[in-house]
């Protein structure tokens, strides 16, 4: 599915949307599918574009370290102030950037895995309600669904549970999972051929596209149907392609949440339809969803509003929609800053939800299970109740560990200046590469961390999120412009990207 031309006019008007929503909304409202943001993090647009100390090249990711050359870097703004995430300080004055001699605009920033705030971590206490646990020194909301869950994920702790360790039926959430294992071990333009035991035999009231024997899309297009549109043959067909049946692809998915640390989970199906043996837990679910959302390729589908399915057999072309409400800026459940969401419901299990939300470096996963209908209202207390902590946190560290109060120890640090990193030797990461959580970051000769668009003396580009993670398969919006990091994480230039968009010399999409 390519297109071109016409969107450049919706963009345009995408954009006119967003100044009438206002800056805060246009920060981290999620974007509508314009090509050529098909595979990239586009879903949470916060101050991205800042760089840190001016002037900084680096060797590449394979040079280790080594003396930078100097060159100019886009965007010689303020790196973020005491107590806020990387990236989050004053954005960029003018720069040189690829191809331009402007300054970066609003850039993705929803990097993975990047240095979240060293004081952001919440102790927890029981809670006042039978069940639930929580931090006590932000007031507790009070949840209405049996289950709920929320995870920090910035930095793994547990903020918030009620009848965390309790197994619900989970319905669609499960297409997480499934989502995961296929983004892991599977080409998205691979084609999906659907069998006649992926179409039928779905329960009354399933939800479907109507997709019957030999119908075919590509894996990308199947992953934007399971979970934009939540079609349960898409979820049967997709395990037939990557194990051979459901059976054996529940043995991956059991197999993966044991991996992630889950205790209380069982997957017998790819789609969460009911079965007595199918059931999870709300902390197991939040570690499932972190795992989901630090994946690139499930974090664009799942914040995606809607997508273009091509004809089949019975049907027409079609447009479909997510149906997680918090994504859309017109709803009035709206919620800023969501990386990615999937609904769920049967019978059985109730109204079930999961959402992840990123502001300020901080990111929150959200669990609601067996809800009667209170599963948006949950997650917005969850989520404010999350964002306070981060708040109150980041404040009580600015008044007693702020920059020259006592020795950096191993790990994340930061001063007034930026971000750095102490290694176990216990010496400061300088002009050099380190792959930290699985994100690659640089580290300029003036040690502190990169941010924002770097060229290195190899004369490539290379584009860092506010999070710090080098930027790779993505594309990244500069002033009006679009640019393409590659797997390694350089900017193509001149050559046809692999979602199918020609970027030209400079490495602008034309």
């Amino acid at each position: 599915m390519k297109r071109r031309f016409p969107y450049k006019i919706l963009l345009s008007a995408c954009l006119s949307a967003a100044l009438v929503l206002g800056p805060a909304a246009y920060a981290y409202a999620s974007s509508p599918v314009i090509p050529p943001l098909e595979e990239s993090s586009v879903a949470s647009m916060g101050s991205g574009g800042n760089s840190g100390p001016s002037g900084q090249n680096g060797g590449g990711p394979s040079s280790g370290s080594g003396q930078a050359a100097q060159g100019t870097a886009p965007g010689q703004g303020t790196t973020g102030s005491q107590g806020t995430a990387p990236g989050q300080g004053t954005t960029g004055s003018q720069g040189t950037a690829p191809g331009q001699g402007t300054t970066p605009g609003q850039g993705p920033a929803s990097g993975t895995g990047g240095p979240s705030d060293p004081s952001a971590s919440q102790s927890q206490s029981a809670g006042q309600n039978a069940g639930q646990t929580s931090n006590t020194a932000v007031e507790e909301p009070v949840i209405a669904a049996e289950g709920a869950a929320l995870l920090n994920a910035s930095t793994g702790k547990l903020l918030f549970s009620k009848n965390g360790d309790t197994k619900f039926y989970p319905a669609s959430i499960t297409k997480l999972m499934t989502a995961l294992l296929v983004a892991e071990n599977c080409n998205l333009d691979d084609t999906v051929t659907f069998s006649s035991t992926a179409t039928t035999n779905l329960e009354a009231g399933a939800v479907s596209l109507n997709l019957v024997e030999g119908d075919k899309l590509t894996v990308r297009q199947c992953l934007y149907a399971l979970l934009l549109k939540s079609a349960n043959e898409v979820g049967n067909a997709l395990a037939e392609h990557v194990a051979g049946s459901n059976a054996k692809f529940a043995d991956m998915m059991n197999a993966r949440a044991a991996a992630l640390g889950c205790t209380n989970t069982h997957f017998t199906n790819p789609h969460g339809l009911n079965d007595n043996d199918h059931y999870t837990t709300p902390n197991d679910m939040a570690l499932i969803a972190k795992a989901a959302f630090e994946n690139g390729t499930v974090r664009t589908v799942a914040s995606t509003l809607s997508y273009d399915l091509p004809a089949t057999k019975k049907n027409a072309a079609r447009t479909i929609s997510i149906g997680h409400k918090m994504l859309y800026p017109n709803d009035s459940r709206y919620y800023a800053g969501i990386i990615g969401g999937k609904t769920g419901y049967t019978s059985k299990a109730g109204n079930t939800l999961v959402t992840a939300v990123e502001r300020d470096g901080v990111r929150l996963i959200a669990v609601v299970m067996k809800s009667k209908s209170t599963h948006y209202t949950d997650t917005k207390a969850l989520l404010d109740y999350g964002f306070e902590l981060a708040k109150q946190q980041t404040t009580e560290g600015a008044d007693d560990s702020g920059p020259g109060t006592g020795n950096p120890t191993a790990g994340w640090n930061q001063d007034s200046t930026g971000w750095f990193y102490i290694k176990e030797d216990g010496s400061r990461a300088s002009n050099q590469w380190l792959k930290i959580a699985g994100e690659d970051y640089w580290f300029d000769p003036n040690a502190y961390m990169a941010v924002g668009w770097r060229k290195f003396n190899n004369g490539a580009w290379y584009y860092f999120h506010s999070s710090g993670a080098m930027a790779k398969n993505c594309w990244v919006k500069t002033n009006e412009q679009y640019f393409y990091l590659g797997s390694d994480g350089v900017m193509l230039t001149d050559t046809v990207t692999p979602d199918g968009y020609r970027v030209d010399e400079n490495g602008i999409w034309r």
